[in-house]
């Protein structure tokens, strides 16, 4: 099981990684661009991350993780911020997370806590934000795609290169 709480966290680091190359291929005001009104932006994406990790794993073993304070709609509602803001809440969501998996071990990871007073075991509440996260880190990679259109540089293989990419690895020695 501690297996289970090292791949987490690694895999975990990896859906910030895509989120923070695809923020540096992005001008400020892509942050803020929305298809049309009733779609998200990055930016109310990231907001939305912020609060329910900031919800989640702040006293995560002691209290429901939907804090009284967390406004979830006002996530979804365009306010003033700088890009430096909208980093700070994306960097202060992950910050939060790690600490609490970075404290875990095997024995927690039966434990019971609540999430809108139901009962998850930390092993399943993990399951549960490893299905939520990358979906949104997904949309935000999505829209920067969107708005860089051909000057977008791919996060993963890039089209048309996949047979370099396998000749390249499978040339590598074997890690086991």
């Amino acid at each position: 099981m501690d297996n289970f709480l090292a791949s987490s966290l690694k895999q975990f680091h990896e859906f910030k990684s895509l989120g923070d190359k695809t923020f540096a291929q992005l001008s400020d005001e892509q942050l803020f661009w929305q298809f049309n009104p009733s779609s998200n932006s990055i930016a109310l994406i990231v907001k939305h991350l912020h609060g329910n990790m900031l919800s989640r794993w702040t006293d995560f073993l002691h209290s429901d993780g939907e804090k009284e304070g967390r406004d979830r709609d006002m996530e979804f509602e365009n306010t003033e911020m700088s890009r430096a803001q909208l980093i700070a809440q994306w960097n202060e969501g992950w910050d939060c997370l790690f600490q609490v998996l970075e404290s875990l071990n095997e024995q927690d990871l039966t434990k019971t806590i609540l999430i809108r007073g139901e009962g998850h075991t930390v092993l399943a509440a993990i399951h549960r934000q490893l299905a939520h996260y990358p979906y949104h880190v997904g949309q935000i990679v999505y829209i920067g795609k969107m708005c860089q259109d051909e000057q977008w540089t791919s996060l993963s293989i890039p089209k048309g290169k996949s047979a370099d990419f396998n000749q390249e690895k499978f040339g590598q020695s074997k890690k086991v």
